[in-house]
């Protein structure tokens, strides 16, 4: 699974090519670079882990900053893990950049919610809720939670008010309508999980939209002058 971490700006909107107004995402995606590299012998399975955007080497902890010492890289804030098939073309070091997608294809954002707090029924879980008149002694209450009386209990994982929000939300299936090497940004079309400046992690759609032709994704070798990889191609349309 080929990936980048990087850091959501904020909201806009563009015009496409037939002057329709598309709201995008825009994204500092990268700098990033492979701090360790994970193979099947020594850690069961293989993955690479990345990080991005640097900090300050006195918060960082002793144990990880001798990781960054031995991977050859500054103290990074925000590591994360990605799984690869094949290992062997990474090296411990190397950088990944915006260029790793082109425009027209399609990504899946993982990040973490907008926190809302301890929220009711009606907001956390979008119930209906009670006539709205005057008479009504029921308007935005919960109502019954037992399983009736045979059972006499509340059942596990049953609809309540609590938590809302701050959790691993993951959206998929967003295109890639510009990418921006030079500034390190990635703008994306519709809405990605987060608040502004909410770290995020923009991975190879898992699921291909219907029309389009799963193009091979190569991260490349991160070194100054490696190209980025071509655009997704439109499939044939059918005669």
């Amino acid at each position: 699974m080929v990936g980048i971490l990087g850091k959501k700006i904020g909201m806009t909107h563009l015009f496409d090519e037939n002057g329709k107004v598309v709201p995008v995402t825009m994204i500092e995606a990268g700098p990033c670079y492979i701090v360790q590299i994970k193979t099947k012998e020594t850690d069961g399975y293989n993955a690479i882990q990345v990080g991005f955007d640097e900090k300050p080497a006195r918060l960082v902890k002793k144990v990880d900053a001798a990781r960054f010492k031995k991977a050859g890289v500054n103290s990074l804030r925000f590591v994360r893990e990605l799984r690869i098939d094949d290992v062997s073309n990474y090296k411990v070091g190397e950088r990944i950049e915006a260029d790793l997608f082109a425009k027209g294809d399609f990504i899946d954002a993982v990040g973490t919610s907008i926190g809302k707090g301890f929220q009711g029924g009606m907001k956390r879980w979008n119930w209906k809720g009670g006539p709205g008149g005057h008479g009504s002694m029921f308007h935005r209450a919960i109502g019954s939670i037992q399983s009736g009386a045979r059972l006499g209990r509340v059942t596990k994982g049953h609809h309540m008010p609590g938590h809302m929000g701050d959790a691993r939300i993951t959206t998929q299936n967003l295109e890639v309508m510009r990418v921006d090497k030079e500034n390190n940004l990635i703008v994306v079309k519709g809405a990605v999980p987060g608040h502004k400046n909410g770290y995020v992690m923009l991975k190879e759609a898992k699921k291909m939209p219907k029309g389009y032709i799963k193009h091979k994704v190569v991260v490349q070798t991160l070194k100054k002058g490696a190209k980025g990889p071509g655009q997704a191609a439109k499939a044939a349309p059918k005669k």
